[in-house]
């Protein structure tokens, strides 16, 4: 059996940030308010209050209070809740990178996938987004129709793998 565990995290304010012109000028006034620049691709970063992770070339999931973003964002681009259509799964222990291989199409094995990191991809036919919080936990956000079956089938893969 895998070491990991499986766990339905709480709903949570969430968030798609779409920049689609003047991405310096937003880019700017985001780290003037903010305090930390715009996540790179593939990565996050965060205060105790909102967390970015970039997951495409243009959009970041938005996690916590978004309150300061619209004006941020003026007429560069677009903030849409997406809280009620996706699911946060929570996978920890020594087995997250061993499950995440059960199904998927991306190395989660990869030491490079490190604290900090995010990626989208596909497991078991579902869009998946993981974001890697530290060496024994992950995070996938996982569209809501999708959950009971993804989550299903995590727990399952789990009883069957070894590391």
């Amino acid at each position: 059996m895998t070491d990991v565990t499986i766990t339905m995290l709480p709903a949570a304010p969430l968030h798609a940030l779409e920049i689609w012109s003047n991405p310096a000028s937003v880019a700017t006034r985001f780290k003037e308010t903010a305090g930390f620049a715009l996540p790179a691709m593939g990565r996050s970063d965060g205060n105790d209050a909102l967390l970015l992770i970039r997951y495409e070339p243009t959009v970041w999931l938005v996690e916590g209070d978004m309150s300061a973003l619209p004006g941020i964002l003026a007429d560069d681009g677009a903030l849409t809740a997406i809280g009620g259509s996706v699911v946060r799964v929570q996978l920890s222990g020594k087995g997250w990178r061993t499950l995440l291989m059960e199904g998927g199409i991306f190395d989660a094995e990869n030491p490079n996938f490190a604290s900090g990191c995010s990626a989208a991809t596909i497991i078991d036919h579902v869009n998946v987004r993981l974001h890697v919080v530290d060496d024994d936990t992950c995070h996938a956000y996982v569209p809501l129709s999708y959950s009971e079956a993804m989550i299903h089938f995590w727990k399952t893969a789990a009883l069957n793998l070894t590391l």
